[in-house]
C-alpha cells in the first residue's frame, strides 16, 4: 500500500539537498507480508472484476460508465479511471508505466481516448507516452516533468520489496524509467470536457504539486481526487508540495455540492466525501501544533487524527519550496 514504511527509491534524486536512502521496508508501516495480506483490499471487493486480459491490471467496474484500472502488485496501489462517454472516452492518470496500459484500455473501449493527469508525479504518467492525445495543465512543473523521470531516479520503484509476489515477466526491472510525453493540449480550472452526454468539470487543486487537478462529474456525484486525497497515509512532504495551496483547494473541494463518491488514485477506487473536511481540520491542527509528530526516515513526520494519516515534513511545515521548474519524480527528500 501507499503507506509510511517505503519511501519510494533507493536513489532518490533530492531536489533541495542530497538523496537519502529509504526506510527499511518493515519499518513504521509494516513488511510487505503484511501489505500484500490486504490485496485485494475489502472496499474494492464491492465492486465486480471486468477480464481484460491482462496479468498486470485489476480492473473493476465502479457503474456510472467508470473503471477502475489498479496495479495492486506494486507497493504504490496506484489507480488510474476510465470514464466513458458517449463519444469519447478519457482516461485519468496513466498508472506506473511498468506495464503498458493502452492494451487494456483498447479492450475495454473502441471510442477515442483523451489522457488527463491528476498531477505530474511519475506514478500517474507512466503511460502517457502510449497515447496520441494528452491534456495537461500549463505550469513550468509540469513542462520539467514532460522530459521523463531516469531509471536512476526510479530504481527503487521496481525493486523486489515493492512487489507484491515479485515484479513478474512484464516489468523490466533492470532499465525501467519513465518515458518522455508531450501534451497536445491545455486544460484550466473551470474547463468543461464533454465526452458525449457526460460533462466533466476541471479543478485546479495545486498543493500536493502545483499542477494537481481534481475531475468532476456533477450529475452524478463523483469526484475524481488524484493525490489530493485517498484513503491511507496522505503524502505531503516533498519539496513541491504547498500546504497553504493545500489547503485551500481541499476547502475547494470539500465545499462542491451534491458528491456522493470519490475516486481516489490509490489504494482504494472508492472512499467518502466527509473524508475531505476531516483532512482540512486535520491539517489546520498539525499546523497549529495540537497533533503531535512521529519520525520517520528522511526527516519526515507522521501524524494521525480522526481516521486522517499525513506524512510531511519540517521544511514543509515551515513553509519552504522547491524550485517549481525544476519538476519532481514524487520521490524526492529534503536534505
Amino acid at each position: 500500500m501507499r503507506s509510511v514504511s517505503r519511501s519510494a527509491g533507493l536513489a532518490l534524486l533530492a531536489a533541495c539537498g542530497s538523496a537519502a536512502p529509504p526506510p527499511d521496508a518493515n519499518s513504521a508501516g509494516g513488511s510487505a507480508g503484511a501489505w500484500c495480506d490486504a490485496i485485494p483490499r475489502q472496499a474494492n471487493q464491492a465492486f465486480p472484476v471486468v477480464a481484460a486480459g491482462s496479468e498486470w491490471f485489476e480492473v473493476r467496474d465502479l457503474g456510472d460508465g467508470v473503471l477502475a484500472l489498479s496495479e495492486p502488485r506494486q507497493f504504490q496501489e496506484v489507480i488510474s479511471y476510465l470514464i466513458v462517454g458517449r463519444d469519447r472516452a478519457l482516461l485519468f492518470d496513466s498508472g506506473l508505466g511498468m506495464v503498458p496500459i493502452r492494451p487494456v484500455v483498447e479492450r475495454l473501449t473502441s471510442l477515442p481516448v483523451v489522457v488527463i493527469n491528476s498531477h505530474t508525479h511519475y506514478d500517474h504518467v507512466g503511460g502517457n507516452a502510449e497515447f496520441d492525445s494528452v491534456l495537461a495543465v500549463e505550469t513550468a512543473y509540469t513542462g520539467a516533468n514532460q522530459s521523463g523521470f531516469s531509471h536512476g531516479e526510479l530504481a527503487g520503484e521496481v525493486a523486489g520489496e515493492s512487489f507484491c509476489g515479485g515484479a513478474g515477466r512484464l516489468v523490466d526491472t533492470a532499465g525501467f524509467r519513465t518515458r518522455a510525453w508531450r501534451a497536445t493540449g491545455h486544460i484550466a480550472d473551470g474547463d468543461s470536457i464533454d465526452l458525449g452526454g457526460r460533462v466533466l468539470r476541471v479543478w485546479q487543486v495545486p498543493g500536493h504539486t502545483p499542477d494537481a487537478v481534481a475531475l468532476e462529474d456533477r450529475a452524478l456525484g463523483l469526484l475524481f481526487t488524484g493525490d489530493s486525497y485517498y484513503d491511507g497515509p496522505i503524502w505531503l512532504y516533498v519539496p513541491e508540495t504547498d500546504l497553504d495551496a493545500y489547503d485551500s483547494s481541499m476547502v475547494k473541494l470539500s465545499l462542491l455540492p451534491g458528491l456522493r463518491r470519490l475516486h481516489p488514485a490509490h489504494n482504494t477506487v472508492s472512499a467518502e466525501p466527509a473524508s475531505l473536511a476531516r483532512t482540512v481540520s486535520v491539517l489546520r491542527r498539525i499546523r497549529a501544533g495540537e497533533v503531535a509528530g512521529v519520525p520517520e526516515a528522511n526527516g519526515r513526520l507522521t501524524f494521525q487524527a480522526n481516521d486522517i494519516t499525513i506524512l510531511t515534513a519540517k521544511p514543509v511545515l515551515d513553509g519552504r519550496r522547491a524550485d517549481q521548474g525544476r519538476g519532481g519524480s514524487g520521490l524526492t527528500v529534503w536534505e
